[in-house]
C-alpha cells in the first residue's frame, strides 16, 4: 500500500469565492465554495490520482482492500470521515447538524460533528457559533423576525484558529475565509435562516436538534514540542481525532495496521517517504495513509492536520505520557 492522493471534487455555492486559486491550478469556473478532498459519500466519491490504483474510486478500492485501507480497528461498513476545504465570499446559512440518532431516524445517514481549522482569514473575518443563553422560544421568534444572529456568538476568526462544532451547535461563518473541515461522513444540514437567498429552510427539524446549552468558543488544544516538530491535540471523540503537526524538519511514524490516517497540508510543502517511494505534499493537499502501509517519514517546513478514527484511551495515554 502507498499514500493515496485524490482528485478534488468542487462545488459551486452561493457564498463561494475564487481563493482556492491561490494554491491550486485546477479550480473550475464559478463561485466555488467547497472542495471535497477525501470523500466516499453518495454525493461525491473521491477518485485516486496517483499510483497503481489511479482512476479507481475510493469506494471501488474499499471493496477489494477494505482492511488494508481502513485497518482492523475501524468499522468498515461505511467510510467514516469527509475532508473538505471551504472558501467564503459571503455568510453561509445559519444552520445546525443533527446527532447520529436523530439523523439515522429522519435522514437515513449519520449525524454530523465537525471541526474547522482556519487556513486563511482576511481582515475582519468571523464565525458565528452557538447561542448566547437564549431559550428555544426566543430563538424561534428571532428566526421569524429575520435576525437570529442577535442571539448568537460572533467570534473573530484568524489564521490558525480551530473551532469544534458538535452536532446540535448552531453556526455559520462569514466572508473571507478558507476553512479545512474534518467531519463525519454525512451531508445533512438543517438551515434555519438564509439571508433571503431563496434556498429551502428546515426550521422545525433545526429547532428539534439545536442544543441551547452548547457554547461556541475557540479551541485551545494541548501542544507538545519535539526537537524537529510540534504537535497540538485539538479534538478527541469517538468519531475522529484532530492533531496539528507544525513541522520544522521531519517526523517519522508507522501505520501499523489498526487504522488509517489522513494528512491535510494547511501551510508550506514537503515530502512523504515510504517503503516504495516518495510523494510530494503541498498546501491544500490531503494524503490518505492506508492502515497497512507501514513506516513513513514526512520532511519539509509545513503544517499538517492529521485526522483519523482514534482509540480514545491510546491517545489519552499518549498525551499523559508527556507528564508522567
Amino acid at each position: 500500500m502507498y499514500p493515496l492522493k485524490f482528485e478534488n471534487i468542487y462545488y459551486e455555492k452561493i457564498w463561494g469565492s475564487r481563493d482556492f486559486e491561490k494554491f491550486r491550478d485546477n479550480v473550475p469556473e464559478g463561485s466555488i465554495g467547497e472542495s471535497w478532498d477525501v470523500s466516499c459519500h453518495s454525493n461525491g466519491v473521491s477518485v485516486i490520482k496517483n499510483g497503481v490504483y489511479k482512476g479507481m474510486t475510493l469506494e471501488e478500492l474499499l471493496k477489494i482492500k477494505k482492511v488494508d485501507l481502513l485497518g482492523t480497528k475501524v468499522n468498515g461498513d461505511t467510510f467514516p470521515l469527509l475532508i473538505k476545504l471551504l472558501n467564503t465570499s459571503d455568510k453561509l446559512s445559519v444552520q445546525v447538524h443533527p446527532s447520529d440518532r436523530y439523523a439515522l431516524m429522519n435522514e437515513g445517514e449519520m449525524g454530523k460533528t465537525e471541526i474547522w481549522y482556519v487556513v486563511e482569514a482576511k481582515e475582519n473575518s468571523f464565525i458565528i457559533l452557538g447561542t448566547n443563553g437564549c431559550t428555544k422560544n426566543e430563538f424561534k421568534k428571532a428566526i421569524k423576525d429575520g435576525d437570529p444572529e442577535k442571539l448568537m456568538n460572533r467570534i473573530e476568526a484568524k489564521k490558525g484558529d480551530v473551532f469544534y462544532v458538535k452536532s446540535g451547535l448552531i453556526h455559520t461563518m462569514g466572508p473571507g475565509l478558507i476553512i479545512a473541515e474534518i467531519q463525519q461522513n454525512s451531508n445533512t444540514t438543517y438551515r434555519v435562516f438564509d439571508y433571503n437567498r431563496g434556498r429551502k429552510l428546515h426550521i422545525e427539524k433545526a429547532l428539534d436538534v439545536i442544543d441551547f446549552n452548547l457554547r461556541g468558543k475557540r479551541s485551545k488544544g494541548i501542544k507538545i514540542e519535539y526537537e524537529k516538530y510540534h504537535k497540538t491535540y485539538y479534538c478527541l471523540n469517538e468519531h475522529f481525532s484532530l492533531e496539528l503537526y507544525d513541522v520544522k524538519d521531519s517526523f517519522q511514524e508507522t501505520s501499523e495496521g489498526e487504522r488509517f490516517y489522513i494528512y491535510t497540508c494547511v501551510e508550506g510543502q514537503g515530502k512523504i517517504e515510504y517503503n516504495d517511494g516518495i510523494e510530494d505534499i503541498k498546501m491544500g493537499d490531503s494524503i490518505f495513509i492506508p492502515a497497512k502501509m507501514g513506516d513513513y517519514k514526512i520532511t519539509g517546513e509545513l503544517k499538517l492536520l492529521k485526522s483519523y478514527v482514534p482509540c480514545i484511551e491510546k491517545v489519552e495515554n499518549e498525551i499523559l505520557d508527556q507528564i508522567r
